[in-house]
């Protein structure tokens, strides 16, 4: 096996960044980012912490991510199962970077900054939604934003209900969760119960 280790190897195959790979970076949000975060319902939140890198899946209605001024965009951190991975590197680590996806779109966004977790009543109250409002809302200083090209996504043809995968022929939560617990946990009671559960719980 043939290690690349330096980042001159790493040039050598792949050369450099052409004009509209480096132009389209913006340190804050332009009008047309700006359009790109108002229509997307879902982002992809990473970040890093002692124990190592981590990647949450974020959705909500179009828009849900604030842009607050061109330099700050705000996420409220509606209910989960309280691992908090991501909160938990972000007060630890400030480094994080979004990846905005928009359905029927092959441009994805992708942001870089720093971020920090909020409790401000006022702010919490802002967000809320049918009658409940979050925890704690993720404020995040863009320091680096730009669109990516739909290669990906073509490739992956994600959007083509055609190649929608039946979920007939996934495995459920509960039954990872049986197979994770020794049956201890989970089961088809478990996924019987989940979308009544995850109705009263959305928020």
């Amino acid at each position: 096996m043939s290690v690349i280790s330096t980042i001159e190897q790493l040039e050598a195959i792949y050369g450099f960044p052409n004009d509209a790979s480096t132009m389209k970076v913006a340190d804050r949000v332009t009008p047309s980012y700006r359009v790109l975060i108002e229509k997307s319902p879902f982002v992809s939140l990473a970040t890093s912490g002692p124990e190592g890198l981590d990647c949450s899946p974020r959705g909500d209605l179009p828009g849900f991510v604030r842009i607050h001024d061109d330099k700050t965009l705000m996420m409220p951190d509606r209910r989960g199962n309280n691992r908090c991975d991501s909160l938990r590197n972000i007060v630890r680590d400030p480094r994080v970077a979004l990846l905005f996806l928009i359905p029927g779109s092959g441009s994805t966004l992708r942001v870089n900054g720093r971020a920090y977790l909020s409790a401000d009543p006022a702010l919490l109250e802002s967000f809320r939604m049918e009658g409940k409002a979050p925890r704690t809302v993720i404020v995040m200083t863009v320091e680096e934003m730009y669109f990516q090209c739909a290669r990906a996504i073509v490739r992956s043809d994600l959007w083509n209900p055609a190649k929608h995968v039946d979920p007939a022929t996934l495995p459920t939560p509960g039954r990872i969760l049986a197979e994770m617990s020794a049956n201890t946990v989970g089961g088809e009671t478990y996924d019987r119960e989940w979308p009544e559960r995850a109705r009263q719980t959305m928020w």
